[in-house]
């Protein structure tokens, strides 16, 4: 893509990559594609995904992982032949590599689930400690990233990063990095990376794509006391807005990445995104935010994110689920949670409880929040499953599911 990317609505604001190309501050996170059963809702992503591209969305961010994301995203860009008005960014799963074959193998077929001959932008997938770029180097990643960036399959390589900031500040400082990703948010502005990590990129000139910007929902579904607060300003501000407008008033953010699964979110994200620039937040907008991350760190009981790195459970755990009705029963009504809980967990025909953990830490070795996974179920559970709610979701069990 040139540099005189024009879209098609001269409303989405753009901030620059370290070569000066154009990068729409709203990215779109393929993460979250709508699902049918176990596969991805394709024609609803393809409606999604092109409306975002006609109102000038141009960063896509996908991963290996992700399951059926890249080979959706390639489809509906080879297929609506618009792969040259985008930027495609996916991730090498640094923590499955074991020898520098895989690093081939792996590369070699995420270009052929994109449909494409090249990468714009190629991430080493949720770092979370040095040692894991030290890993990477022994398999010749350098010399491996100089081929690939010379024969125009990789356009600019960085790294996404889940840990502690002295961390990632190593990292940062070990490689000639064209970009990074980040946690960052209201909530997250001084851990993980933090507001510190953020400085110390753009002052290195390195741009800085935004991932988890609400965390997880958490910033969408706010407590009834902090959604009253945000309610009685004189900006009229969702809470999502509020989210999405702190993070593009700081100018060292360059996109900021959201999981985009309607059209509906997909207008009023590019909406927000084409109003806000650096120094956009007044004073009263920084203090109500202060005031919400109080209300939320009084009620909070598991920092999850819902990012699902802990999956899957070799025993059928969902953990995500768990500690998301388990937050949920502190932040509205308990009993609403424990029947939300009741209704949309325990009637699957695999459920995910907790006592299914069999306590094989596999988990929290994943866990981009440090989470003491195993010991935190036992407290949801105890939570969320009084003895009541026990009897009632097993009789409910034996009647709904055979």
């Amino acid at each position: 893509m040139s540099n005189d990317y024009k879209n098609n609505d001269s409303s989405m604001k753009y901030r620059s990559d370290r070569y000066g190309n154009p990068i729409s501050q709203l990215g779109y996170g393929c993460m979250r594609f709508s699902r049918k059963g176990n596969a991805i809702d394709y024609e609803k992503a393809e409606r999604e995904v092109l409306l975002a591209i006609e109102k000038g969305v141009n960063y896509f961010d996908t991963a290996y992982i992700y399951p059926g994301s890249e080979e959706c995203l390639g489809r509906i860009l080879r297929k609506n032949k618009c792969r040259d008005r985008v930027y495609i960014a996916t991730k090498l799963p640094q923590y499955i590599i074991r020898s520098s074959g895989a690093i081939d193998k792996i590369f070699n077929e995420e270009l052929s689930r994109l449909f494409t001959n090249h990468i714009d932008y190629y991430l080493m997938h949720m770092f979370t400690d040095y040692a894991e770029w030290e890993k990477l180097k022994t398999l010749g990643i350098e010399g491996w990233i100089q081929r690939q960036k010379a024969d125009g399959h990789i356009r600019n390589i960085g790294f996404s990063y889940h840990g502690d900031t002295e961390m990632f500040l190593r990292i940062l400082d070990a490689y000639d990095w064209d970009f990074c990703q980040i946690q960052y948010n209201y909530l997250d502005e001084h851990t993980q990376a933090g507001r510190r990590g953020l400085q110390a990129a753009a002052e290195k000139g390195i741009p800085a794509i935004i991932m988890e910007p609400l965390r997880g929902g958490k910033l969408v579904n706010l407590p009834d006391k902090a959604k009253k607060l945000l309610a009685s300003g004189d900006r009229g501000y969702t809470p999502a807005e509020l989210g999405l407008r702190w993070l593009w008033n700081q100018p060292e953010v360059t996109c900021v990445l959201s999981g985009m699964n309607s059209e509906a979110m997909v207008n009023e994200n590019i909406r927000i995104a084409s109003e806000t620039e650096p120094g956009y937040f007044t004073e009263e907008d920084r203090k109500i935010v202060e005031q919400i991350k109080q209300i939320i760190r009084e009620r909070e009981k598991v920092g999850c994110t819902g990012c699902r790195y802990c999956m899957p459970c070799p025993r059928g755990v969902d953990i995500p689920g768990n500690f998301y009705y388990y937050n949920l029963m502190y932040m509205e009504k308990k009993s609403s949670a424990r029947f939300e809980f009741a209704q949309n967990m325990g009637l699957r025909k695999e459920p995910g409880f907790a006592p299914q953990c069999i306590g094989c830490g596999q988990c929290e070795k994943h866990c981009p929040q440090h989470i003491s996974i195993r010991q935190k179920l036992k407290e949801a559970d105890h939570d969320l499953r009084p003895l009541p709610y026990k009897l009632g979701i097993h009789a409910a069990r034996k009647i709904m599911i055979r």
